[in-house]
C-alpha cells in the first residue's frame, strides 16, 4: 500500500493523491470521520458533525507562522463514498475531497485538495508535503486498527 501523488508536474491549483488499500470502505471511512482516529493521522478535530453545511475545525499546536487552526465546513457527504469540506487556513480557502471506491481487494481512496491560487505556491508545496506525510500516518493507522 502506497500513497501515489497523481498531481501533474505543471499543476499549481490542485493536488491529487491515490491509495490502493486492502481495507473495506467502512474501515477507511471511519479513519476519515471519527475524531479519535483523525487525531492520530491528520489533526485533532473539534465539533465535527457529519452533515452538509456543518462547521468544524482542526486544532493543531501553533507554529511560528500558523496559529494551528484549520476552519472547515462540510460541503458534501455520502457515507462510505465521499467526503468534501472547505479547508481554510488564514486567507487560503481551499477544498479537500476524499472519494472511496470499493475494489476487489479493498478500497481505492482518492484525495484531491483544490483551489490554490497562483500566489499560493508555498502553500501548495506545504500541502503536498503534508498530505504525503499524513498519508503515511493513515496507512499506519489502518494497519493497526480493527
Amino acid at each position: 500500500m502506497t500513497l501515489f501523488d497523481k498531481t501533474e508536474p505543471s499543476q499549481t491549483e490542485t493536488l491529487s493523491f491515490e491509495l490502493e488499500l486492502q481495507y473495506a470502505p467502512e474501515k477507511v471511512w471511519r479513519a476519515l470521520t471519527e475524531p479519535a482516529l483523525l487525531a492520530e493521522w491528520l489533526l485533532p478535530v473539534v465539533d465535527l458533525e457529519l452533515a452538509e453545511g456543518a462547521a468544524f475545525r482542526f486544532q493543531a499546536k501553533p507554529l511560528p507562522a500558523w496559529d494551528g487552526v484549520v476552519n472547515c465546513r462540510v460541503l458534501e457527504i455520502e457515507a462510505h463514498r465521499k467526503l468534501s469540506y472547505a479547508w481554510v487556513v488564514g486567507d487560503m480557502d481551499t477544498v479537500v475531497t476524499f472519494t472511496l471506491a470499493p475494489t476487489a481487494t479493498g478500497t481505492r481512496l482518492s484525495l484531491v485538495h483544490s483551489g490554490f491560487k497562483p500566489d499560493q505556491k508555498q502553500n501548495f508545496g506545504g500541502a503536498r508535503y503534508g498530505w504525503n506525510m499524513m498519508g503515511g500516518k493513515l496507512l499506519d493507522l489502518l494497519a493497526r486498527t480493527a
